[in-house]
């Protein structure tokens, strides 16, 4: 098979644990777009907290893509235009702040650049450090968010998350998409989008086959798009039951899984035919 796109979530994935990408992993993937494939970047980030690793791998100069919010938003690298767009109403942000006062978890979202909670904590520190964006505090949360959103989290202890995640999947299936992301973010879009549904989008889009696609990552919101995928990959530090349903089961971020699987699957055929 030919490969023609590669999709890469980022934290604990293309990113090693300090959120740097290693230089074998950079070589492999500029090698990639100069052989004309399409590197894309996947993540729950909000594309803000993504240019900057798009800027380093030149992702403007070969025409490629951001899907951020766990693909709730697809936007053209060379363009800077979105090409899709997915938000959350008001009245269901409110709806989850008052389910989060319920079950006793923080909550935060997004409004331009900035973080928006009700309260600081632990959690959306780690938030504001993942992404490096500045937090605001919103004491009246229902008066502060009074426009469509694009992703919500709920955030707290694994222990509680994991059991509020069932819950909510449940209590809310046919209206939003629930899923985690690190063991402590709890996500939700609209109902429908996810990593998948976005990454068929664009495909339909370029032209490009769904099994022309290779897409790796670590975590459940990245299911979606192993799933799809002509090659699905699973990072070597991923859970066990995403590794079941992956294709292939890659090294870690430590040690340049996605770098490897650029090789063998890409550019060693590449080489062959010249």
């Amino acid at each position: 098979m030919t490969y023609k796109m590669v999709v890469l979530d980022l934290d604990d994935t293309l990113l090693r644990d300090d959120h740097t990408i290693s230089p074998r992993t950079k070589k492999a993937l500029m090698d990639a777009q100069e052989a004309g494939v399409k590197v894309v970047l996947a993540s729950g980030r909000p594309t803000f907290a993504m240019t900057h690793i798009a800027k380093e791998l030149e992702l403007e100069k070969y025409g490629s893509f951001i899907l951020s919010f766990n693909g709730a938003n697809i936007t053209n690298c060379a363009t800077n235009e979105q090409i899709f767009s997915s938000t959350l109403s008001p009245e269901t942000v409110h709806e989850l702040y008052h389910i989060s006062k319920q079950e006793e978890v923080w909550i935060h979202t997004y409004i331009g650049d900035d973080i928006v909670t009700p309260a600081n904590n632990e959690y959306t520190n780690i938030e504001a450090e993942i992404t490096g964006m500045p937090i605001i505090e919103q004491e009246d949360f229902v008066g502060a968010i009074q426009e469509p959103v694009v992703k919500v989290l709920m955030v707290g202890a694994p222990e509680k998350l994991v059991i509020l995640e069932k819950k909510l999947q449940q209590q809310l299936e046919g209206k939003l998409t629930v899923v985690t992301s690190k063991p402590y973010f709890l996500e939700f879009t609209e109902f429908g989008v996810d990593k998948g549904t976005s990454l068929h989008h664009l495909i339909m889009k370029l032209g490009i086959k769904q099994e022309e696609v290779i897409a790796m990552g670590d975590s459940y919101n990245d299911l979606a798009m192993i799933k799809f995928a002509g090659l699905g990959v699973a990072m070597g530090n991923a859970p066990d039951d995403i590794k079941e349903i992956a294709d292939y089961v890659a090294d870690t971020n430590m040690e340049d899984g996605v770098a490897k699987v650029v090789e063998s699957f890409i550019l060693s055929k590449i080489e062959q035919t010249k």
